[in-house]
């Protein structure tokens, strides 16, 4: 399973690690991902998504069906 948030798109990010010498090295910046179970209640059943702590507070304001519809719409999540 991928490191992407199916609400939000959120995907790992690459940097640098600097050193006290100031050598870089690669590195990546991991979104804070949590895979969490919602009722719907138009389908009447518990989904299991994998959210960032962003698209927690996203499901929280817009709601879960307007969430999860505008997911689809931006090719987030296929199915549900």
């Amino acid at each position: 399973m991928s490191r992407v948030c199916q609400i939000t798109g959120k995907r790992p990010m690459v940097g640098h690690h600097i050193s006290h010498s100031n050598t870089k090295t690669k590195r990546k910046f991991y979104p804070n991902l949590l895979k969490k179970r919602f009722f719907h209640p138009e389908e009447k059943r518990w989904i299991t998504l994998r959210v960032s702590a962003n698209g927690l507070r996203v499901i929280n304001k817009k709601g879960l069906a307007t969430a999860l519809n505008e997911a689809k719409e931006k090719g987030y999540i296929t199915k549900y």
